[in-house]
């Protein structure tokens, strides 16, 4: 019987993708000359770190009986004889020849096994060692190496071959499904132009050399980090969405950085029309790291798609994009990263979030299905878009509507489509004395300026008071400013409201619920590209009631999409 096939798709800065940096080994350094690695005492460090590598020839070794675990020779009535012996010359023989011959186990590791823990041999072009990822500290990017993985095939490999179930087996994942590899927008690049045993076909993006921060996004070397453009969002979903349309697979795992990778999720979440679960995946700790995280959440995301739990009785998805990250499925609507460590994932907008368990001890287990549309339910997703909405644009003191493509000719979305949403936050105290006005609010005003200028779908997200999403008087009036030129305000409380934010008269304003501000902005921009801007009025300072009435009937339209998502 042919095996589960699971789609995984790298994303940006995705800690679970990466590894840490390789680093020339004392057996290295002693065969070359080079200075040690040491203690702070001075003394050479007590072992070299290994590191997965492949074998370039068989090779024969010799392996010491009773030495895999402390209490292995407390039972040693159990076991059958080693192979042979080695004397003290090291020469092998299959008998006893003195008392002092150690029993060993003779095993013949071919290439054809995998990988092997070994230390690591390489040196720089000028014979010296690696100390980090960079030639030196702060090289420049031709002078540095990477250290994500360029797509997710290696570290499944690497689970693989060297992780364990609770059994001691390993073949975790290949034991329990087919996969297939997608960058989508990956932390790696092949900034030589990706191998020919790599290319998906003969276009000229996977031949031709790839650019950091331009073709991929990774956070090592940390002087190198740059965010992926709004574009970017446009086009990991585009990935996400031929693949899974494509029938051939029974759930996709996205794998992104902690901090971000719950956003993701929720915009695939919204965007895909698909009926096949989409797990999102972190890491706190790179892969190989001490106590490393992310490889357990992969195996547990694989678990989940193949547990079924997540299908109604004609075999569709009723939970949605989930993150699933300490032994724990929550809802990418309400997940947030809260802190830089295991269990570092909370529930936002105290109503739900986790959808249940997963791990040991026993299956995984739904407590809850969240209510809100999702994947092929949700009235944004990516075949509900149309191909065109109506934008903004000011030009001579005037605003006018103008088309903005949202799709191409083949149905998916275009990098230029995606809206600017632009973050704001109000507090108590403010910088200008007495009853300050919209004017004051400078940078709110230059905002919807450069917005009119360069982003016809463009929007607000205020984060005011918690839970109601209060702002204060001058705000309000910018704000205002900003919806009667074609730029929606969506309102949401400070920080991890756990209320809901009311809607009310004169309605001039989307209630958030209770997203955060990111979780809002994801939706904002979905609905845009569905709904297009608002009528903008004839001059913005001074709509008139019919403008407003106007406004308000296109707002309400903005209010039932996020009533339901």
């Amino acid at each position: 019987m042919s095996k589960p096939k699971i789609a995984v798709f790298s994303g940006p800065t995705a800690t679970i993708q990466n590894s840490e940096a390789l680093v020339t080994s004392n057996k290295a350094r002693r065969k070359h000359g080079l200075p040690l690695m040491t203690d702070p005492d001075g003394s050479p460090i007590r072992f070299d770190a290994i590191r997965p590598q492949r074998l370039a020839a068989p090779v024969a070794v010799y392996v010491e009986q009773f030495s895999a675990h402390p209490l292995e020779a407390d039972a040693a009535e159990l076991y059958a004889p080693a192979d042979g012996y080695l004397d003290a010359s090291g020469a092998f023989h299959k008998e006893r020849t003195s008392d002092a011959d150690r029993p060993v186990y003779e095993v013949v590791l071919e290439p054809s096994d995998g990988l092997y823990w070994l230390p690591y041999m390489a040196r720089q072009r000028d014979g010296s060692a690696w100390e980090s990822e960079c030639s030196y500290p702060l090289a420049p990017a031709e002078l540095c190496r990477q250290t994500f993985f360029p797509d997710a095939s290696r570290i499944v490999e690497e689970i693989d071959r060297i992780g364990l179930d609770e059994a001691g087996h390993a073949s975790i994942l290949s034991s329990k499904a087919e996969f297939a590899f997608f960058r989508a927008a990956p932390s790696a690049g092949y900034k030589q132009g990706m191998p020919a045993a790599k290319r998906t076909d003969v276009g000229e993006r996977d031949i031709a050399p790839e650019t950091i921060n331009q073709h991929f996004w990774g956070y090592r070397p940390y002087h190198l980090r740059a965010e992926p453009p709004m574009a970017a969002a446009a086009r990991l979903a585009n990935v996400v969405q031929k693949a899974l349309a494509t029938g051939e697979y029974d759930g996709a795992i996205w794998l992104e950085g902690s901090p971000s990778v719950d956003e993701t999720t929720y915009w695939l979440n919204l965007l895909i029309d698909t009926t096949v679960p989409i797990c999102g995946n972190s890491s706190q700790r790179p892969h190989g790291a001490l106590s490393n995280d992310g490889d357990r959440n992969i195996v547990d995301s694989v678990d989940y798609i193949l547990s079924g739990i997540w299908k109604d009785e004609d075999g569709r998805d009723t939970v949605g994009g989930v993150l699933i990250v300490d032994e724990l499925i929550f809802a990418s609507r309400d997940v947030h990263k809260a802190d830089a460590r295991p269990g570092g994932y909370t529930m936002t907008g105290g109503h739900g979030g986790i959808c249940g368990s997963i791990g040991q001890p026993g299956p995984p287990v739904l407590t809850y299905r969240p209510a809100r549309l999702h994947t092929f339910r949700s009235k944004v997703r990516m075949s509900q878009l149309p191909a065109t909405v109506d934008g903004v644009h000011g030009a001579g003191g005037r605003i006018e509507v103008v088309p903005v493509q949202v799709k191409d000719s083949s149905g998916y979305l275009l990098g230029s489509a995606i809206p600017s949403v632009t973050f704001l936050k109000s507090g108590r105290y403010q910088p200008v004395e007495g009853a300050p006005s919209a004017e004051s609010e400078a940078d709110i005003l230059a905002r919807i300026e450069q917005n009119l200028r360069t982003a016809p779908l463009a929007g607000f997200i205020a984060e005011g008071s918690a839970p109601f999403g209060s702002l204060t008087n001058a705000i309000e009036a910018a704000l205002l400013r900003g919806l009667c030129s074609g730029m929606p305000l969506v309102k949401v409380g400070r920080g991890n409201a756990e209320g809901m934010v009311p809607r009310n008269p004169p309605y001039l304003y989307i209630s958030g619920s209770n997203l955060t501000a990111n979780k809002a902005r994801l939706l904002l921009m979905a609905t845009m590209m569905k709904l297009g801007a608002p009528p903008p009025a004839a001059d913005p300072c001074k709509p008139t009631p019919d403008e407003l009435v106007a406004i308000k009937a296109k707002l309400d339209q903005y209010q039932a999409i996020f009533n339901s998502h």
